[in-house]
């Protein structure tokens, strides 16, 4: 197989038959050998974690596709870690799209003389940043994507439209077993010009609460494998 990309966290591989297969490794981000998702560097390896990380976004595909909503889910080898994907297109160098049912984080720091930490945005509030770890991924708005050709307003409408209805899902999914999602961070790209969910849906690009404690990201998964047995 051809290396297309060795990514932090994932190798992404081209098949024969014209889609891509992702391998996730064990290797995370972090600083001083402390997972932090939210850092740009790897900083240390959890053995298991790759597919574990990989059986989360098999159990979310799983829901999505059940929902029909249309991803670049495959299918997946589970033992080696791998998962075929259709091939995708990013949106520009790279677009990361949160959505945010609760005020915290970054969105507090941006907007915290207006808005209390913790407080509940009704409805979801969805936002994008460019992946660019040296200009600290900078917001880009909807006419901003679309004035910088990066994507067309329908597209952009499109994939905020699936965001809401995929985080709901996820949050639903997280409630049944006493846990509160409070942002969550997707990726897409486009197939044949349709907008579509590409990456992976795993603990690590989630905010999760129990009992209004963040749980941190390696016991979030074991919380999720769990309730899937």
């Amino acid at each position: 197989m051809k290396k297309l990309y060795e990514g932090k966290t994932k190798d992404v591989y081209e098949l024969e038959n014209g889609n891509v297969l992702l391998k996730f490794k064990d290797d995370c981000t972090g600083k001083d050998g402390v997972f932090d998702p939210g850092e740009n560097a790897v900083g240390l390896t959890i053995e298991g974690i790759g597919k574990a990380n990989l059986e989360t976004s098999i159990h979310y595909f799983e829901l999505l596709k059940a929902a029909g909503i249309k991803t670049h889910y495959v299918s997946a080898d589970i033992e080696n870690a791998t998962m075929e994907v259709l091939p995708a297109t990013v949106f520009g160098h790279g677009l990361e799209v949160i959505c945010r049912l609760v005020a915290t984080g970054s969105f507090i720091r941006r907007y915290g003389e207006y808005i209390a930490d913790g407080t509940v945005l009704e409805g979801g509030y969805v936002e994008c940043t460019f992946k660019n770890d040296e200009k600290g991924d900078p917001l880009v708005t909807g006419e901003g994507l679309a004035a910088l050709g990066v994507m067309t307003p329908e597209m952009f409408e499109s994939m905020k439209e699936q965001t809401l209805k995929i985080t709901k899902i996820v949050a639903d999914d997280l409630k049944k077993i006493g846990l509160d999602l409070w942002d969550i961070k997707f990726e897409f790209g486009y197939n044949n010009g349709e907008v579509i969910l590409i990456d992976e849906i795993a603990s690590g690009n989630m905010r999760v609460y129990k009992d209004g404690v963040i749980v941190p990201p390696v016991e979030l998964t074991k919380l999720i494998l769990a309730a899937c047995k």
